[in-house]
């Protein structure tokens, strides 16, 4: 699915379930929230962090990315960014930026 289909349908999401975009301000704390719920099952799950008591049996890391994954469409949404669009112009940056510098980093070997 290409990227501009997925602001398509998160804009008609809106529009037909969720009246409203929320204001900028809103959907940024929101998106920190759930970038925090990502963090806290990677730390759980994957890093050295214990699991608390009342632990979450049904944590799904991939449903936590695809929150995150909306409130950063709908955030370029609101602001008018054609996201894929930008994410193709930053991944042909970084090819040029960081193509050597990789390749030469032992601690990636």
């Amino acid at each position: 699915m290409k990227i501009k289909n997925i602001q398509s349908l998160v804009h008609n999401w809106i529009i037909n379930h969720g009246v409203r975009y929320f204001d900028i301000l809103t959907n940024t704390i929101l998106l920190s929230e759930e970038v925090g719920e990502v963090s806290r099952i990677i730390a759980r799950h994957y890093g050295e962090q214990s699991q608390k008591r009342n632990f979450q049996i049904n944590e799904d890391l991939g449903e936590e990315l695809s929150d995150v994954l909306f409130i950063v469409v709908c955030l370029a949404n609101q602001t008018d960014i054609d996201l894929e669009e930008s994410f193709l112009k930053k991944l042909k940056k970084k090819e040029i930026r960081d193509h050597t510098r990789h390749h030469k980093n032992k601690k990636l070997k």
